[in-house]
């Protein structure tokens, strides 16, 4: 059986796709579109007909390992690293250079942020804003990637600007007694955050987490003084 791929040849550098051993597909033509410098792990199974009559695109440099299921209408950017067994609902967006690891199930209709993370055995069932790490069983916010930003070569000034933001946002000591609403206004009006465009780009991605047909932000633990 032949694997259905097209490549978007985007500029005149060298293109390529890597099908692992084991890696099948099948005979329907135009139905998947998949970008330059992809790799498709062991025994994965691209190009076939799925449950619904509709299909999107995944981007260029992403690696997808083995076991991995990205379901209809699934938008996938680039540079991303999705591990074993990474299951993606319906009509999920993942933007760019987000990590999975194992055995991580993201809920229809959700996104996952640029240089997000998710941890082994995560359950996502709503958003994960741009730079953020979400992990546990229904997972939740657990802070910034701050591997990931550093190995993505954000300035050690940059990571300072988004780590002071999400203590702000998410870990004030009585949560309860502003809205998230007046916590994000408060950090925009902030004299020093408001110049960091890094830090601007997070606020952003939580605000259009609350747009008309979206599922909100994962939760989050809320910190107090005891």
């Amino acid at each position: 059986m032949s694997v259905c791929v097209v490549l978007m040849v985007k500029s005149k550098a060298r293109m390529w796709w890597l099908l692992l051993f084991g890696a099948v597909g099948d005979d329907h033509p135009g139905c998947t579109v998949i970008g330059s410098n992809n790799t498709i792990g062991y025994h994965a199974v691209i190009g076939v007909k799925c449950q619904d009559m509709k299909y999107k695109v995944i981007g260029n440099a992403n690696f997808i390992m083995g076991s991995c299921h990205i379901t209809h209408d699934c938008k996938i950017g680039n540079n991303n690293i999705l591990a074993n067994n990474t299951l993606l609902a319906g009509h999920v967006e993942v933007e760019d250079y987000v990590h999975t690891a194992g055995v991580t199930v993201v809920h229809q209709f959700s996104h996952l942020g640029s240089f997000s993370f998710l941890g082994g055995g995560s359950v996502v069932s709503q958003d994960v804003p741009k730079y953020m790490m979400a992990a546990g069983e229904r997972a939740e916010l657990r802070g910034l990637n701050l591997v990931g930003l550093t190995r993505c070569g954000f300035s050690v000034a940059e990571i300072r600007s988004m780590r002071a933001a999400y203590r702000k946002i998410f870990m004030c000591v009585d949560a309860n007694a502003v809205s998230l609403e007046e916590r994000l206004a408060e950090v925009e009006q902030h004299e020093e955050l408001v110049h960091v465009p890094a830090m601007r780009a997070m606020l952003q991605s939580i605000r259009n987490s609350f747009a008309e047909n979206r599922r909100g932000i994962c939760k989050f633990r809320h910190w107090n003084a005891s």
